[in-house]
C-alpha cells in the first residue's frame, strides 16, 4: 500500500462511528457509550472498530478527534459549521495550536462524509488544487482540501480514508479520486451490520477486519 513509514502513533478524524464517551475531547458529542440504549449493542470501548484495530496492530492512539453528527465540509445539518465542528475546522484548529509539531503522528485515519451524505450537504465538483473559501462548503472539493492539508502537514505520514457504506456515490468517487491523486490510501467498506444507521458490535468488528485487511495487504 501507499505507506511512507510504519504505523505506530495515530490520530482519528471522525464522526459518530468513531466516538466513545471518555475517549474523545470533552466538548465533543458522542454516540457510543456504556449507557444502555436501543440503537446499537455497543457498550464497551473495546468493541469499537478503532480499539480493535489498534489492539491487533499494536497502534497507539494519540488523539481521537471524533464528534458525533459532524460533516467533513462546512455545511452541516444546521447550515454553516465552519467555525464549530466540521472536519476541516477541527483540523485547522489542531494545526493552529501546534498539535502536529508537539506530537509524533505518523498516521491519520479519516472516517467521515456519512453526515455530509445524510445532511444533503452540497456535493460540488471534485477539485484537486486552487481551493477557494467557498469550495469548503461543498463535499467533493472539501474532501480534496482536507487530504491535501494532511499531506502538507504530514508529507511523510500515512493517510487512510475509510469510506462508509450507504453514502452517496458521488462522495465515494470523490474520496477515491482524491486519494489516488494524492497517493494516499482508502478503504471502501462493504456489508457492515448496523442499527439506526450505526455499526453494531458485529459491524464494528467487520469494519476493523476490513480496514486491517487493506493495511496489511
Amino acid at each position: 500500500m501507499k505507506y511512507n513509514k510504519p504505523m505506530k502513533n495515530i490520530m482519528i478524524l471522525g464522526d459518530s462511528y468513531s466516538t466513545f464517551a471518555g475517549y474523545v475531547p470533552a466538548d465533543h458529542a458522542v454516540y457510543y457509550s456504556t449507557a444502555e440504549k436501543a440503537e446499537t449493542d455497543v457498550r464497551r470501548v473495546e468493541e469499537t472498530w478503532w480499539h480493535q484495530l489498534c489492539a491487533e496492530m499494536n497502534l497507539n492512539i494519540v488523539l481521537n478527534e471524533s464528534w458525533s453528527g459532524t460533516t467533513l465540509c462546512h455545511t452541516g445539518y444546521d447550515g454553516d459549521c465552519s467555525k464549530t465542528s466540521s472536519f476541516i475546522y477541527r483540523l485547522e484548529k489542531l494545526i493552529a495550536e501546534g498539535f502536529f509539531e508537539k506530537n509524533d503522528i505518523d498516521t491519520v485515519f479519516v472516517f467521515g462524509c456519512t453526515n455530509d451524505s445524510w445532511a444533503n450537504s452540497p456535493l460540488g465538483e471534485i477539485k484537486l488544487s486552487d481551493y477557494q473559501a467557498e469550495d469548503l462548503f461543498s463535499v467533493c472539493p472539501a474532501i480534496g482540501y482536507l487530504v491535501s492539508r494532511l499531506k502538507e502537514i504530514l508529507p511523510d505520514g500515512n493517510i487512510v480514508f475509510i469510506i462508509n457504506t450507504n453514502i452517496k456515490s458521488e462522495i465515494k468517487e470523490a474520496i477515491k479520486a482524491v486519494s489516488d491523486h494524492n497517493g494516499t490510501t482508502y478503504v471502501e467498506l462493504s456489508h457492515i451490520d448496523k442499527l439506526c444507521g450505526h455499526p453494531t458490535v458485529k459491524g464494528m468488528s467487520e469494519i476493523a477486519k476490513q480496514v486491517k485487511a487493506v493495511l496489511v495487504s
